[in-house]
């Protein structure tokens, strides 16, 4: 992976410093933004880099505040207008004008948000397990069904709810947690996320989106009740075998492949 360059990025965000890791490429096809989900890091995406379908393409995934490699000077700040924020940012700091947008779980929140406020700079959105609606808080929704006033103590039950959990990839998920995420950032995000969830209307932002959108998901989650409203609004629905929450942990071949075919058929066929 000698084509990719790590970096690190200092941004102020509502006069809270930041000190953001990163890795990008340079390239002469069109950008693409990775946003990773809560506990993950940006090299849920570095394997871009192996597969061939994306040569050439520029792009950047960046630690969230309050995970993997970054740094934010006060944690109790972290929010989703906080993440978007850090965002659009990064995108700056880049000079990304167009992109196409790639985000899971939080970070499909996030982007999805980010979409909403630029969409006419957004080329295209793969939303890999995002939230969109109330029932996607599985995760998060956690710090008020397991409630406690120690944030490392709240954090370790989590870990020890999620190695247990029987969906595909969650221990592997919960064995590195420790190392990907503070403890203080924990209640700010998951209560924002909670909140955005249940109330933003976030099925509707992202079936509104003017660029093509695809909505990735594990089989376990095939049950998704909004699932017929993405299809009937024309979202390309992309459901990954074998595969729970974390596509690029349980079935990265088919998570990329699909991305692949996505930009090539949707994308390119169409107005961009």
């Amino acid at each position: 992976m000698t084509n990719i360059s790590y970096e690190r990025l200092p941004l102020t965000i509502q006069g809270t410093a930041l000190d953001i890791a990163a890795i990008s490429r340079n390239g002469t096809r069109e950008p693409i933004l990775f946003l990773h989900g809560f506990g993950s890091t940006k090299e849920d995406y570095a394997d871009i880099a192996r597969h061939s379908a994306f040569d050439g393409h520029a792009f950047l995934a960046y630690d969230a505040p309050g995970c993997g490699e970054s740094r934010c000077s006060d944690l109790s700040k972290l929010s989703m207008p906080f993440l978007i924020e850090t965002a659009l940012a990064v995108l700056d700091v880049a000079g990304y004008d167009r992109f196409h947008l790639i985000g899971h779980s939080m970070g499909g929140l996030t982007a999805a948000l980010v979409a909403h406020a630029v969409p006419d700079r957004v080329l295209s959105f793969v939303n890999i397990k995002g939230n969109l609606a109330a029932e996607d808080c599985f995760l998060s929704r956690q710090i008020f069904q397991y409630a406690a006033s120690d944030d490392e103590r709240f954090l370790d039950d989590f870990i020890a709810r999620t190695r247990l959990a029987p969906a595909y990839s969650s221990a592997l998920f919960a064995a590195s947690l420790r190392h990907k995420v503070r403890p203080g950032s924990v209640r700010p995000i998951f209560e924002s996320m909670v909140a955005f969830s249940d109330t933003a209307g976030l099925l509707e932002k992202f079936i509104a989106l003017p660029c093509p959108r695809m909505f990735m998901y594990g089989v376990e989650y095939a049950g998704l009740s909004y699932l017929p409203a993405l299809d009937q609004g024309g979202v390309i629905l992309c459901e990954i075998p074998e595969c729970g929450h974390f596509p690029m942990y349980s079935n990265p071949p088919a998570m990329w492949d699909a991305i692949a075919a996505f930009h090539k058929d949707r994308c390119r066929s169409g107005s961009l």
